[in-house]
Parts: C-alpha cells; structure tokens; sequence
C-alpha cells in the first residue's frame, strides 16, 4: 500500500485521500457516493476527508454509510468545526454531533476556516476533544504559518498534527512556507482542490508527461503532490469512474526530471 507516515500522528496514512465536498446534497446520488467511497477504501484511499457543513452534515452521514465493515484502525477519519462554531462549548457539541453521523469517534478534526472567537479558545476545546478520547488529532484548515503558530501557542498537552489548505500543481502558494513548515515538523499537509476540480485534465505539459508513465493528466497532476513529502491530496470521490482514475495516481513516482519540469513550467 502506498503510505506516509508523519510524525505527529505518530502513524502512516494513505498517499491519497478520498474528499466529500458537495456530497449529499443530492440524495439520488447517495448510494453512488456511498459505492464510490467504499471503491476508493478498497483500492487502498483509506483517508477520507468530510466537514458539518458539507450538505449540512449529510456527507458525514455517507461516510458513516461508506466505513461500515471495514477494519477501523486501518482508517483515517478527518473532519471539521464550522468557524461560527468555534466557541468551546460550540467545538464540543459540534464534535459530539459530528461522530453521532460518522458513527465513530474522529482521528482528525480541523478547525475549517479562522474564526471570530479566540483562538486560545477553540484550542482549549480541541484539546478537550483528544482528552476525552472523542479526537485523536488537531488541525487547521486554510490557515497560514504565523496562524498556525499563534494556535500552537495556545496548546498544553496536545500539538496540530495537520494542516489543510488549497495546492495543486497550478496553484501553489503554499509551496515555498506551509509545506517546508509543515515538513519541519513532522506535521501532515492536506491539499484540497488538488486538481482544480478537474481543469488540469486537458493540460498539454500533463498530457505529455503521462503518455510516458502510460498515465492521464489527473494521475500524474496527483502524483505530482503525492512527491512533495508532507503532501496528501484529497480530491473529491463521488465517483467510480473518477475514483479509479485518481486511486491510479499511488503506487508509482514521477522522475525528478519531470516532477522539476511541472514545477517550473506548468
């Protein structure tokens, strides 16, 4: 299986993940998202990435649907707090809710955008989380180093283990701070959006570069983050078309010839 582990979480996790945004918000594709999801677990994404406010709290629902009969500890569960959530007593019950729908408890909960409360507090409540068993992990979503380091600050017993933010190949600008930030200490880089909701598929650079690997512009635009060591990619997974295509992007490397060349030309 196609792995990284991170030191922070103090275990491996799949090099691609599987994302939910916008699932559930059209209930006759329910069980397609559902199959979708429990194609990509199979194939070896057993990341899977939701939030409360993804159709309202219904994409945690299918994963919860997806998850049943496989072996949990092999898992990796991610979702987050909404920012109008983000109070202490609103982190703990958003949380409580969160697991009622995931059926399960969460291995990593991300605080989905900056909000307007303190952030002491929302850290004070996230590390409630880890002490009562509820979380195994922290993390932060779309925030920058000097953010990341301020919630740091706040922490006692616990530590962010994760950051999520937007990259791609085509949008990288988190390449030259977060990501060697996020590297540094050992922390686990989530990146959402990674194939710009499936633009790069008519890239020319891509294109060509893939003829070579016998892969498409999607497999090889994934496997461009997955190079980048701190990086796991999280494109959407509604379905098994689209599943299989990503799930390709694991199991091989670009060349550092061609890895350089994206780099600098895309």
């Amino acid at each position: 299986m196609d792995t990284k582990f991170f030191r922070k979480l103090g275990r491996s996790v799949s090099s691609l993940g599987l994302g939910t945004w916008r699932m559930g918000e059209d209930r006759s594709m329910d069980d397609a998202s559902v199959a979708a999801l429990k194609r990509g677990v199979e194939l070896g994404a057993t990341m899977i990435d939701t939030a409360e406010m993804y159709a309202n709290g219904r994409a945690e629902e299918l994963v919860g649907r997806a998850i049943k009969g496989f072996n949990r500890d092999e898992l990796f569960i991610v979702t987050k707090v909404w920012p109008t959530n983000a109070s202490y007593e609103g982190v703990l019950k958003a949380a409580r809710r969160s697991m009622d729908r995931l059926g399960t408890f969460i291995d990593l909960y991300l605080l989905h955008w900056p909000s307007s409360f303190p952030i002491c507090e929302t850290m004070r409540a996230m590390e409630e989380l880890v002490n009562r068993g509820m979380v195994k992990h922290i993390g932060l979503s779309n925030f920058n180093v000097e953010s990341i380091e301020e919630a740091r600050a706040c922490l006692k017993k616990t530590d962010i283990a994760a950051v999520q933010n937007r990259f791609s190949p085509a949008y990288r600008k988190d390449y030259a701070d977060v990501i060697p930030y996020a590297q540094r200490e050992g922390m686990l880089y989530m990146a959402y959006t990674p194939i710009e909701k499936g633009a790069l598929s008519g890239n020319r650079l891509l294109k060509r570069i893939g003829e070579k690997y016998g892969k498409t512009p999607i497999q090889v635009a994934l496997n461009w983050l997955i190079c980048i060591e701190p990086v796991v990619p999280i494109p959407k997974a509604s379905r098994m078309e689209h599943v299989d295509e990503n799930v390709g992007s694991m199991g091989w490397r670009l060349s550092s010839e061609d890895f350089t060349e994206i780099l600098n030309r895309l």
